[in-house]
């Protein structure tokens, strides 16, 4: 509530008027495998939103997650890293990995589904605390926001369905007017068919998911998506059993890392947290466990041979 105070020297008198407003987020709150409610997800947006504005930059992020007792994790759905199991739990290893950090932190981690060409805008905005879910570390995304030391590896694929295994076996192959290539709005998918692919018809959805079923229903030709998501789910035994990589086609190689608020005070939390785990051999049990995610941090003992 803003408070006017009026004072009139001469009659000494006070007037005083009150102005209050609010907003509404259009993020949907996610389900966590510890069943958080969409309700707690929206207060704790707002919670990070007052502390984002209270702080030029975000010095002031961890201050308020300690505060709030909460870490509100932007995703998407995106199997390995963010997934719904059978029964309805979101499970994968940016889930499990996000859980252990906050086990860590001493805080509970919500999850909270964004529109991923919108993840920049939900972050500065302090609707989430940060964007983890399987995320290239981009040298055009640095000037918006910090990210965290990398993770994982990863690389962009092209995928297809097995019908046209002879149709298309090349980029340039792939590369024509008459060829609908699809990514996902804003990934690397997407810069990946600007770079490489930039005669096809260009077309761009929601979730890099959505490419897959795209691509079952015939409405396009080919989906550049993540390798760790292609592998996970297309191919003999999966969902997606008619679709498959397009043998020896990769574009460029990346690195997977956490997006914080520019200037947060968070990222070297998160960064200790993470290193802790490899340390304690929690991240190399969640390579295990989800094979496909190409996981590229070590302990620190390794680390420290490797540099000798």
């Amino acid at each position: 509530m803003k408070k006017i105070l009026a004072v009139a020297a001469a009659l000494s008198l006070s007037l005083s008027l009150a102005a209050c407003g609010g907003s509404t987020s259009s993020s949907a709150a996610a389900s966590t495998a510890s069943s958080a409610p969409a309700s707690s997800a929206a207060a704790s947006g707002a919670a990070s939103s007052e502390a984002a504005s209270g702080s030029a930059q975000g010095n002031g992020d961890w201050a308020a997650i300690q505060e709030k007792g909460t870490l509100v994790v932007g995703m998407t759905i995106f199997d390995p890293m963010n997934y719904y199991d059978e029964n309805g739990n979101l499970i994968g290893f940016d889930t499990e990995l996000a859980q252990a950090v906050g086990e860590k932190l001493g805080v509970e981690v919500q999850f909270q589904e964004i529109e991923w060409d919108n993840k920049v805008i939900e972050l500065d905005a302090g609707n989430i605390d940060c964007i983890w879910n399987g995320m290239t570390i981009l040298d055009d995304l640095k000037d918006a926001i910090d990210f965290s030391i990398p993770y994982s590896g990863n690389m962009q694929v092209p995928v297809i369905n097995t019908a046209n295994a002879e149709t298309f076996t090349s980029v340039e192959s792939m590369n024509k007017p008459e060829v609908t290539v699809a990514a996902e709005s804003g990934s690397a998918g997407e810069s990946a068919i600007d770079d490489n692919l930039p005669e096809a018809n260009k077309l761009t959805v929601t979730a890099q998911r959505d490419c897959l079923t795209e691509l079952k229903s015939g409405t396009i030709d080919v989906g550049v998506i993540d390798y760790v998501m292609a592998d996970a789910s297309v191919g003999e035994g999966t969902s997606y059993d008619d679709l498959q990589i397009v043998d020896g086609v990769e574009f460029e190689k990346e690195e997977y890392g956490i997006g914080f608020r520019k200037g947060s005070d968070l990222t070297e939390k998160v960064n200790q947290a993470l290193q802790e785990l490899a340390d304690e051999g929690v991240v190399a049990q969640l390579a295990e466990k989800y094979p496909s995610v190409m996981v590229t941090l070590e302990p620190s003992s390794a680390q420290s041979s490797s540099a000798q």
